[in-house]
C-alpha cells in the first residue's frame, strides 16, 4: 500500500484560538525529535509526501526547522499548512515543496496588525522562489485581505467566482468554504459517502495514533499506535479493510465518519 501523503502532527498545541477551528481536546505534546525520526523511518516505504498538518500550528514547534531539514534529507517532499503568524522560521529554506497559509486565520484580537501580518509573509515568499504557497482565503468573508493581496502583486482583474489562480510563479490564491468539522457532537448524519482516508492518506496524531483522516483531529479512529504496533499489521487489519471497502461502495462504516460532510458538494 503506497499513499498520496501522509499527515504528521508534530504538535497538537496552537498559538492562535480561531473561531473556525474545533479546537485540541488531547493533551498538549510536542513530537521529539527520537520520535519523528522513528515515524520517518516507518513510513518511507508508504509514501515520498509529508504534510505537517492535523491540529496545531506546526511552526509552533521549537525544532520545526531541524524536522524540516531532516525530513528533506531523508527523501522526503515536505508541505506545511500554516497561520503564518511565525512564517518567519521559514524565510530562505527553499526547499520545502509547498506551503499552504491560512490568510482567514488572521485576527486583530492577537495584537498583530493585518499589514505587519501580511506584509511579513510577503516577505518570507520573495525568500523562497522555488517553493509553491497557496494563499487561502474563506469564500465571502475575505475582510479587505482579497484586496492587500491583489494589490501586491498587481492584480487589478479576477473572474466572479474563483475557486483559485496564479497570482506569481509558484503562488497562488485560493478561496474555500468554510467546513462543519466532523464531531459526534455535530447535527449531520449521513451513512452515504466516501473519503480519501485510508485510499490517499493517512494521518500520525502528536502521541503517535494512526487515524484514517486528516480532519480526525481528536483520535476519534484510532487504529493504532506508530510507536508500539506494526504500520504493516494496522494497514492490513480487519478494520481498515472494512473502512477502505466501504468508501469504494459509498458507504461510512464507522460512525464518526458519518458525521463529516467535508467532500458534500
Amino acid at each position: 500500500m503506497r499513499f498520496k501523503k501522509v499527515y504528521i502532527e508534530i504538535t497538537n498545541g496552537c498559538n492562535l484560538n480561531c473561531e473556525f477551528c474545533i479546537g485540541n481536546k488531547r493533551k498538549i505534546k510536542f513530537m521529539s525529535f527520537s520520535e519523528f525520526k522513528d515515524i520517518l523511518f516507518k513510513i518511507k516505504p508508504y509514501t515520498n509526501y509529508l504534510y505537517f498538518h492535523v491540529l496545531g500550528e506546526p511552526l509552533l514547534h521549537p525544532d520545526i526547522v531541524k524536522f524540516i531539514k531532516y525530513a528533506h534529507d531523508y527523501g522526503f517532499n515536505i508541505n506545511i499548512t500554516t497561520n503564518g503568524y511565525l512564517i518567519d522560521k521559514l524565510k530562505g529554506i527553499d526547499f520545502i515543496r509547498q506551503i499552504n497559509i491560512s490568510i482567514h486565520s488572521f485576527n486583530s484580537k492577537y495584537g498583530v496588525s493585518f499589514n505587519d501580518y501580511i506584509n511579513n509573509v510577503f516577505d518570507v515568499i520573495d525568500s523562497i522562489p522555488n517553493t509553491y504557497v497557496s494563499l487561502r482565503l474563506w469564500v465571502g468573508e475575505n475582510k479587505g485581505y482579497l484586496k492587500a493581496i491583489l494589490e501586491h502583486y498587481g492584480i487589478s482583474n479576477i473572474p466572479g467566482n474563483f475557486d483559485g489562480f496564479k497570482v506569481r510563479d509558484r503562488v497562488y490564491l485560493s478561496k474555500f468554504h468554510e467546513f462543519v468539522w466532523p464531531s459526534f457532537n455535530n447535527n449531520y448524519y449521513s451513512e452515504e459517502g466516501s473519503c480519501y482516508g485510508l485510499i490517499d492518506h493517512i494521518g500520525i496524531l502528536s502521541d503517535g495514533s494512526i487515524v484514517p483522516c486528516c480532519l480526525d483531529s481528536n483520535g476519534s479512529i484510532c487504529l493504532g499506535n506508530i510507536f508500539s504496533d506494526s504500520l504493516e499489521n494496522i494497514l492490513s487489519s480487519d478494520r481498515v479493510k472494512k473502512i477502505i471497502d466501504g468508501f469504494k461502495r459509498h458507504y461510512k462504516c464507522e460512525d464518526f465518519c458519518r458525521h463529516c460532510k467535508f467532500l458534500e458538494k
